[in-house]
């Protein structure tokens, strides 16, 4: 299998130009045609000759590919299916917001985090997507050239993935990459605490952490990782940092009907996250087969989000986008042999 280029630095591809005997210099040419030009194919690149156009299609891969499917939701959400390792597939999911496009990242085919309310967590862990397989999510949707902002929150955990996710994020907020700053990225994980110490000291994007419940044993019931890195010392280590500037740190909270959406859990959310500079996102539960609970109705989540606000949290109902497609919150699931 040839070596993909996406994803490498302009020093990386250095070293695999000069491999097949082209100039140094052609490393930070392919760079500029990688990340800045965004083409797709080795035959666009026109100020490589054609010779080196070709040693360079014949030893690598450019690691782009089309998606093998693509959805419209009712709404202008649109989700992308993309082709993983000849088994298994992905999705991406591009939200129109006004004058934003938010694209929703997937990290990993599957997920091992296991969580009982989430189809992709339901479904297993197929494999880590590479930083090329990451980066041909931004480059082959359509809307590749009008994205504003980017979000680690598709399939997978972004921390059970982290040197391929941080660099994928290198090539996004770097002056030879995509040249974003780091605050139109936020990366959404449940709390792999040795890797989010790691992300929080090696960037400046913005944090998003799925909490769900205030309870320790409750939240266990849902999300099993609660036993591994407990909530309880997520909010410790995130205390240990300044989000009082640019960079911010939010709590997403699913609302399930009867069970973590009543007065009790909203005062002791409150409690958990004292002393933190912060914001809560409610997210609407979205049904799934074989789950017990139910979404909680509009008027408890208002109610939930307006105790929370007179107690001086910061807290926002996320507008649900795409369920018609099976791109909403907790959605994603892709396709998958059963070989």
């Amino acid at each position: 299998m040839k070596q993909k280029l996406l994803g490498m630095s302009p020093a990386e591809l250095k070293e695999a130009a000069v491999r097949i005997g082209l100039k140094p210099y052609a490393g930070k040419q392919l760079a500029e045609w990688m990340y800045v030009r965004r083409v797709r194919s080795f035959e666009a690149m026109t100020n490589i000759s054609k010779e080196g156009r070709a040693a360079l299609a014949d030893s690598y891969d450019l690691g782009t590919s089309d998606p093998v499917e693509v959805h419209v939701s009712s709404d202008g959400t649109k989700k992308y299916l993309f082709g993983f390792d000849g088994k298994s597939s992905i999705e991406s999911v591009v939200i129109p917001d006004e004058d934003r496009r938010t694209l929703c990242v997937s990290s990993q085919s599957g997920c091992r985090m296991g969580c009982k309310f989430c189809m992709t967590g339901r479904q297993g862990f197929h494999g880590n997507l590479s930083a090329a397989d990451i980066l041909n999510q931004f480059l082959s949707v359509e809307e590749s050239h009008e994205l504003t902002n980017a979000v680690f929150m598709g399939m997978g955990e972004p921390l059970d993935n982290y040197d391929n996710v941080l660099r994928a994020i290198e090539v996004l907020t770097s002056d030879w990459g995509f040249a974003w700053s780091p605050k139109r990225v936020t990366l959404s994980t449940i709390g792999v605490l040795p890797n989010l110490k790691r992300f929080l000291d090696g960037s400046r994007c913005h944090i998003a952490v799925s909490l769900h419940n205030p309870f320790a044993e409750e939240r266990a019931s849902m999300m099993p990782v609660q036993k591994a890195w407990p909530a309880s010392e997520i909010l410790d280590l995130l205390r240990s940092y300044d989000f009082s500037g640019q960079r911010r740190v939010s709590f997403e909270y699913t609302m399930f009907a009867g069970f973590n959406d009543d007065k009790v859990h909203a005062d002791a959310l409150v409690r958990l996250l004292r002393g933190l500079e912060c914001r809560v996102n409610l997210i609407r539960f979205h049904r799934i087969p074989d789950f017990p609970y139910d979404p909680s109705p509009l008027p408890v989540m208002e109610a939930f989000r307006d105790r929370l606000s007179r107690q001086g949290v910061t807290c926002t109902i996320r507008a649900s986008r795409g369920e018609d497609i099976f791109a909403a919150c907790g959605l994603l699931a892709g396709k998958h042999d059963k070989d």
